[in-house]
């Protein structure tokens, strides 16, 4: 068996000037795809050959953890955005208040540490036991590895962002979270949704 590059779930010119096609080219097109890539050649005809993603990412290190690490990163990044300005469902909502405070008082600590986080890496709402919680994971690291539930991601590799914003990376998280997000998505996620989607095997 051997992974596939999935479809971006809407065109790489639906999001005008927050995300060019050029970003989306290479992003996608050629990051997501060398992850892939690199992920089958390490598997070929190893134990490894017939598991999850989810399942390698637990039981790899080094080069192929990397690897199908940011395959499943990705995979889930491109679901966590949406096109068109999406409304936080009720119930998504009622929990980042309680544990947040607010809805604004959530995007501004989630860009926070989106912007603060040194070098490459990943900003992550999750779902710690019964408590959302806002962290970062450096480089390939994932939600997978260490057994929390991924609700949201922002990717914070400059190759997600550098051709549309230069080095101004809080201006391209700030863009995202205010009008890129697929909120119906970050809320199917309380229950799991996201995971089985972004993974693949």
């Amino acid at each position: 068996m051997s992974f596939e590059l999935p479809p971006l779930p809407y065109a790489k010119t639906a999001f005008g000037e927050l995300i060019s096609e050029a970003t989306f080219n290479f992003h996608h097109g050629k990051h997501h795809n060398a992850y892939v890539t690199k992920t089958n050649d390490a598997i070929a005809g190893t134990d490894h050959a017939d598991k999850k993603l989810s399942e390698i990412i637990k039981a790899s290190e080094g080069g192929l953890f990397n690897n199908a690490a940011q395959v499943w990163n990705h995979s889930f990044y491109w679901l966590c955005l949406s096109p068109e300005k999406k409304e936080m469902p009720a119930e998504l909502k009622s929990r980042i208040e309680a544990d947040f405070g607010s809805v604004e008082e959530f995007k501004e600590k989630f860009k926070a540490e989106a912007v603060g986080h040194f070098a490459s890496g990943w900003a992550w709402l999750v779902l710690n036991g019964d408590k959302l919680e806002i962290t970062s994971l450096h480089d390939a690291d994932s939600p997978v590895a260490h057994d929390m539930k991924p609700l949201l991601t922002i990717d914070v590799w400059e190759h997600a962002y550098y051709l549309d914003y230069q080095n101004a990376r809080p201006d391209y998280v700030s863009a995202l979270l205010d009008n890129a997000i697929d909120w119906d998505f970050v809320a199917q996620n309380l229950d799991g949704e996201g995971v089985s989607r972004a993974d693949q095997g």
